[in-house]
């Protein structure tokens, strides 16, 4: 009887591993709740990337908000996906994220400029506010600059499958 009991412990840790391991598959971990949306995009004051010039207003138009940055690989990958995006008629903004101005010319003169025009955030301030954790993230924003999707990772073409009837129905 006493090494019945000496088992006890064994199948207790067991169980709650099980349990936990199970747990963790439960969670879809591409997707990050947001705080923002349904809320309007936060007000900004920042210089563009390209000309230094002010802008403080998106566009009155459904756009994605693109965030990224030369040092992020991932943003590299995904970057060919947003040049055939802008080339179909998709409007993108640019938030370039924790980086140099003069690397993020570099960038757009070698891959390619999807964008509309890029916000400059070399402190990270806009990102903060939005609750970016990380480059890339891609917000959709209505034409009354109402957030209204984020995705968080890379925009490809399976992604945009699942984004693009959400985006799609604020034309």
């Amino acid at each position: 009887m006493n090494r019945a009991l000496l088992f006890i412990p064994l199948v207790v840790f067991i169980g709650m591993g099980i349990l936990f391991w199970v747990g963790l598959g439960q969670e879809d971990k591409s997707v990050l709740p947001s705080p923002l949306i349904g809320k309007p995009f936060p007000q900004f004051i920042l210089n563009t990337v390209e000309s230094g010039e002010s802008t403080n207003q998106l566009p009155n138009e459904p756009i994605l908000v693109n965030v990224w940055a030369t040092w992020c690989p991932t943003c590299k990958a995904e970057h060919a996906f947003l040049n055939e995006l802008a080339k179909t008629g998709v409007k993108i903004v640019g938030i370039n994220y924790k980086d140099d101005d003069f690397k993020a010319r570099q960038w757009l003169a070698a891959y390619g400029n999807p964008y509309l025009f890029n916000i400059a955030d070399p402190d990270g301030k806009l990102g903060l506010e939005l609750g970016v954790y990380g480059a890339p993230e891609t917000f959709l924003v209505d034409s009354k600059g109402i957030i209204r999707g984020k995705h968080v990772g890379d925009l490809n073409a399976r992604v945009w499958e699942k984004l693009q009837p959400e985006f799609g129905a604020m034309q």
